[in-house]
């Protein structure tokens, strides 16, 4: 007996979706690996066909559009999460080790540049902006951040965990929370006897990067 046309097409979508997550995964795995990688190592490491990968997204630029704009999702998310927290220096740190844990700064570093964002992007970097400035602020209300330090200081630490790379995925990420453990501790009061070296990170001073390159 056939499946009822409802079944059918709630089957077909979730099997597109289960589809879309794999090529996504082979897709950060490869463009972590190598950006330059034409977009059939993707469909080889996600084991379907080149024409099945093109029905979901036109090309490269998409392919990466879409890595960098979950990547900024999962930020926001991690952070909207933290501010339920309701210890100020909790929220701050547990906001830090989420985005360390899902790794989106690799996809910062190594992508940035290689594709035009889309006005949502941008939306989304200026939410994700306002929460981190948020969380950072109730950490300073908190009276363990450093006074010297700037909430642009988050990234330079996060692109510093994201650098922490090893071949067994399972001891990176023990790394990185080693790496985020010295980091906070670096940013607490506890270690303000000496004056952090140098200007402070600006405002905006890595925009740069988002430039497209020709």
């Amino acid at each position: 007996m056939p499946n009822p046309p409802g079944k059918t097409l709630a089957g077909r979508r979730a099997q597109a979706a289960r589809n879309d997550e794999v090529i996504l995964e082979a897709a950060r795995a490869v463009f972590l690996d190598d950006p330059k990688a034409p977009i059939a190592a993707v469909a080889e490491r996600a084991g379907v066909g080149i024409s099945a990968l093109y029905r979901r997204y036109a090309g490269k630029e998409d392919l990466l559009r879409q890595l960098c704009h979950d990547g900024l999702r999962r930020y926001v998310a991690a952070a909207e999460a933290a501010l339920a927290e309701p210890d100020d220096w909790t929220a701050f740190s547990a906001f830090l080790t989420q985005v360390v844990d899902a790794d989106v700064h690799s996809l910062t570093v190594h992508l940035a540049g290689m594709f035009t964002p889309t006005e949502e992007m941008g939306q989304d970097a200026m939410r994700a902006n306002e929460l981190a400035i948020a969380l950072f602020e109730r950490a300073r209300a908190s009276g363990r951040l450093r006074p010297d330090a700037v909430v642009q200081d988050l990234g330079l630490l996060l692109e510093a965990c994201a650098a922490v790379r090893v071949p067994d995925s399972e001891r990176t990420g023990q790394l990185r929370r080693r790496q985020l453990a010295v980091l906070l501790a670096g940013l607490s009061t506890g270690s303000a006897a000496d004056p952090l070296p140098g200007p402070a990170p600006a405002a905006g001073e890595f925009d740069w990067r988002w430039r497209r390159r020709e």
